[in-house]
């Protein structure tokens, strides 16, 4: 924002005298700006700043007036400059428009030519072409926005249903605690359970509690091993650190619900579980089962996040396809590669 105004500055000294016009569009671009910081600082209180921050609002607004202030900019850079911006228009555009965009194509065929200059007519194309670009630019990233917000709302809804659950075991204490208890002697068939995950002789809602902590804690292990996938990202959204709280509800739920299967005999073979250490150790690895779901959406998360952006290194699987040579411009003379003049001029010579 700072170099964007200091450009803006540049350019109202220039124009004041020669354009009116082109005032008022530096001034629309100083605007912009000022909206951008306004929104950078915010006027909430703590809590509502920090949810905004959090969900990314306060890095939209700015970066929707800061791509319209470079707009307005390249609407009024001298002719001589054109050029030079044309080509930051160029790499934005190679970046986030379709390579079938009619706009992309014509701008690639204005620079294949060294004989063609940026003129007065294409500067409209320069400036639809970046206004596209970041428009795109910002759809990508309201994907993100929009990915973050649901796995926001799955976490508070899970855990919601846990703390749901385990108010219910506190008020139905020896109902819902009995379905987390064992007998010693599961062959025999009712036979009152003795064993809980506390390791006491009477079903408690305590056993409920500690079965969602150790699923909790499974699912932490497991998504501090997940961390080493996890990239660093320059947009302002936390993706990777909503997933990760994503596993904590889901693992204390998977928990439950398996600890519930394993009382039911649904595993045959698996129902004979004779100590508290084996009920929370079970516990403990359906916590660590949640991972198998969140790898899927830990995949969608990670490819949501790969919004390009200049300087990124290009991804070692994605194999671009060439790109076709531009039509020749009307009354233009394709360039010559440094190879084929030195090639002529040696034919000439001989």
């Amino acid at each position: 924002m700072a170099d964007l105004q200091g450009q803006v500055t540049k350019l109202k000294y220039e124009v004041a005298e020669q354009n009116p016009g082109d005032l008022v569009v530096a001034e629309n671009a100083e605007r912009h700006l000022q909206a951008a910081r306004a929104a950078l600082r915010g006027k909430e209180r703590w809590p509502a700043r920090a949810f905004r921050r959090f969900a990314g609002g306060h890095a939209d607004g700015a970066l929707a007036n800061t791509h319209e202030a470079e707009v307005a900019i390249l609407r009024i850079v001298p002719q001589a400059d054109l050029r030079w911006s044309g080509l930051t228009v160029l790499v934005q555009a190679r970046l986030h428009l379709d390579p079938q965009d009619l706009r992309l194509q014509q701008l690639e065929t204005v620079f294949a030519y060294q004989d063609a200059r940026i003129g007065a007519p294409d500067r409209q194309l320069l400036v639809s072409t970046l206004h596209a670009a970041y428009q795109a630019e910002e759809a990508e990233w309201a994907k993100v926005r929009s990915f973050m917000h649901i796995v926001c709302a799955a976490t508070v809804m899970m855990a919601l249903i846990a703390i749901g659950f385990a108010i219910w075991a506190f008020l139905q204490s020896k109902a819902i605690g009995t379905n987390f208890s064992f007998p010693e002697n599961p062959d025999v068939l009712g036979k009152e359970p003795t064993i809980c995950p506390f390791g006491k002789n009477k079903a408690n809602r305590e056993g409920v509690w500690l079965i969602e902590f150790m699923g909790m804690l499974g699912a932490a292990l497991a998504g501090a091993v997940a961390l080493r996938k996890v990239r660093g990202t320059a947009g302002p959204y936390y993706v990777a650190t909503s997933l990760l709280l994503l596993r904590l509800p889901v693992g204390a739920l998977t928990a439950v619900v398996g600890i519930i299967f394993l009382s039911g005999r649904f595993f045959p073979g698996l129902t004979a579980l004779d100590t508290s250490t084996q009920i929370l150790m079970w516990a403990a690895a359906f916590g660590v089962l949640q991972e198998t779901v969140m790898q899927a959406i830990d995949r969608q998360g990670r490819a949501l996040l790969d919004v390009r952006s200049p300087g990124r290194a290009p991804d070692e699987d994605a194999v671009q396809p060439p790109r076709k040579p531009p039509p020749p411009l009307p009354g233009a003379a394709p360039v010559k590669s440094r190879v084929a003049r030195v090639a002529a001029r040696v034919k000439r010579k001989s």
